[in-house]
Parts: C-alpha cells; structure tokens; sequence
C-alpha cells in the first residue's frame, strides 16, 4: 500500500517545481504548487511568465486535466507561497482555490507584497479551508529570496561569480584571462547563470572579453537571453560590443552616470540597449542606486560577472549576498590581476566573512558555494 502523502513531501515537490521557473518570471516569483489526496499526487506546476498563470491555477488546471474536476474537492494544496488575493494582470488565486473546493492549503510563506501580505491566508480561512503556514518555511524563504529581497530591500538578491586560479588571479599582468577554468566549470556556470534574472558585468570585462552574455550548452547553442547589464560610467564601452548586437530579442540595460550628451546616450540605443542615468557615488555609479533601479526595472535576482573592481566595490557596500567561487588548479603570481581589487580594510575583524554552503570538484577544478555571512564589530555594528 502506497504511503500517504505529507504536507512535508508535497511541499518537496512543490519546491522542485518552482526552481524550474527561476530567472523567468519576474518580476513575480516563481512559484510551485502541488495538489495531492491521500497517496496520489494530483498535479502540480510553477508559475509562468509575468502575465500568465500563477502555479496554482496551472496545478488546478493540470490536476484537472487527468483526474477530473471532482478531484480537487476536498484535496490538497502545497504551495511555497501565500495565493495572492488582489487582482493584477490575472485574478486572486485565493478566490480559484475556494471556487475550486479545496479543503487545506499548506503555505511556506507569506507574501512580503502589502497587496497581498495575509490577506490571501485570511481569505481562505473565513472560506472555511483549513491554513497552516510555515510548511519548510526556511527552503521556501531560500527559494523567494529574490522575491523577498527586491520587496523589502529595495534591491535584487546579488550573486557574485569569480572564475580565478588558485592564487585569486582572473587574468595575466597582459588580460589574458580565456580560459582559467576547465568546459565543466563554464557548464556550470551557465547553468547557475539560468537560475537569475540578469547577468551584470561592468564596461572593462566587457571590453576585455566581449561577452553575449547568453545561456548556451556545452556545444554553444543559446538556450535563452537572460536580461544583460553593463555598468558603464563613463558610457563609453563601443556601441559594437556582442552586449548590443548578438541578438535583437536580448534586453540590454547600460546604467551610467548623469550628464551624458543626448548623442552618446542615442548611439548606445540605436544599438538596442537602454541607457539609465544613475547618481554617481565619488566620482562612480553609486551602485546602491544602481541596484534600485534594477528593482525598479522588475529585476529580482542579478548574476555578476564583473572584474576585480566591480566585485571589490559591491562587496565594500555589502551589497553582494551569495559567492560562487570556482578555482582551477593553477597559479599565476602576485603580478596578475587579482579576482577582487582593494578592499580598503585595516583591521581583520572587518574582514568578508563567508558562510560555505557547498564544496565540489567541476572536473579539475573546485567550487566553492558560499552566502556573505555578518559579523559584529567591536561598536556592536553589524557588517
């Protein structure tokens, strides 16, 4: 005899559902929903694009679609996040899961949206179904951690990548950084890549290497065009660069600073890219406002790929929240470029301290997974 289901089990999937929807729903979440009863899953789905439908009435409509409408009746319903209960672009997914007869719903998390923050949980509640929140809140919390960050931070969840040898060098005394790290690395990369909304690199590493900034496979094939950005002060990174004109579909943003001629700002827009003024922070992008204009734009979670300065500057702010080191087994001395410029710290205590999360080899070389960790100062201030 099969096992029942549990509230735990089916929020497992429900997660596995919502990770397929990463990096293409903003500037919603990606949702997973799953309805079960009894031993059976009855079906399950993610959120889709911005526009379409949320998981729950895809689950609803899957479930229905192989077991009958009647199955949802008195079932079940695992969902990472609080059912909305406004109307947007679609209807209050509270209102389809009473309509529907649902009897309990499992919920990981509330919204942080004021739109929607508990008023779906109660709109179910006065219905009659029962509610119970906090179902593998902290793996939901991980998986909305865009979500959450660009609601209640004003900003996007930053993720820094550095490709570097194992002395932290990303480049020879010359540039010559192609390649550091082995084809399984780079794989990877593009895989962790898929998971984000945009990919950031600042105008020197786009000088440098002239990246797509796409999403291939092994063999080179684009998968998808994630939202490119570049971090271009000074605006003068050529209108000829692969970020402006490897594919016209591609949304490209260019942030600089205030004061441009209106005929630089036309010759990088007439190249495809939209260019946002940004206030300058001594003399560079404050980067702080950089990052709220990404929210601002629906941007929720941002893949850099910057160089040594860029990363030393968003680090220097606290703005990076997770690091994805890959080291290859190889050194390249104090003449190098470093993976991270100076960080102007005199004392150790002040130092980037890393929470690690996962360790592995990527053929010869290692990964290193870690969150930025917080420490107090001797004053009792948090970095």
């Amino acid at each position: 005899m099969a096992a029942r289901v549990t509230a735990e089990r089916a929020m497992e999937r429900a997660l596995s559902m919502a990770c397929k929807g990463d990096g293409r729903t903003f500037p919603n979440p990606s949702v997973g929903a799953v309805l079960f009863r009894g031993d059976r899953f009855l079906g399950g789905a993610h959120s889709s694009p911005a526009g379409g439908p949320h998981a729950e009435i895809l689950a609803m409509r899957r479930a229905s679609q192989r077991h009958g409408e009647k199955s949802l009746r008195g079932a079940s319903l695992a969902v990472t996040l609080e059912p909305c209960s406004h109307q947007g672009r679609t209807g209050p997914c509270a209102d389809a899961v009473i309509a529907a007869g649902i009897r309990r719903v499992f919920i990981g998390q509330r919204d942080p949206n004021p739109h929607v923050s508990g008023r779906g949980i109660r709109r179910l509640r006065r219905a009659g179904l029962e509610v119970e929140v906090g179902t593998l809140a902290e793996a939901c919390a991980d998986q909305h951690r865009g979500f959450f960050s660009a609601m209640r931070r004003g900003r996007p969840w930053v993720a820094l990548k550095l490709a570097a040898t194992l002395d932290g060098r990303i480049a020879t005394a010359s540039g010559e950084s192609r390649w550091i790290t082995s084809p399984e690395s780079r794989a990877r990369v593009h895989r962790l890549r898929d998971r984000h909304d945009a990919v950031v690199v600042g105008s020197g590493t786009a000088r440098a290497d002239d990246p797509a900034l796409s999403i291939r496979r092994a063999d080179g094939q684009v998968l998808r065009w994630p939202v490119r950005v570049v971090i271009d002060g000074a605006l003068a990174l050529s209108p000829r660069a692969a970020l402006f004109r490897d594919d016209a579909a591609a949304r490209t943003l260019c942030l600089t600073r205030r004061g441009h001629s209106k005929r630089r700002r036309a010759l990088r827009e007439s190249a495809g890219a939209r260019v946002i003024e940004v206030p300058a922070r001594a003399g560079h992008i404050d980067l702080g406002r950089a990052l709220e204009r990404l929210a601002a734009e629906g941007l929720t979670s941002i893949w850099v790929e910057g160089g040594g300065g860029l990363a030393a500057a968003l680090l220097q702010r606290g703005l990076v929240d997770e690091l994805h080191w890959f080291a290859a087994p190889s050194l390249l001395g104090a003449d190098a470029r470093p993976a991270i410029g100076e960080l102007g710290l005199s004392r150790l205590v002040d130092r980037v301290r890393l929470d690690v999360r996962e360790v592995r080899r990527c053929g010869p070389d290692l990964y290193v997974h870690a969150r930025i960790g917080t420490s107090p100062d001797p004053k009792g201030r948090r970095r």
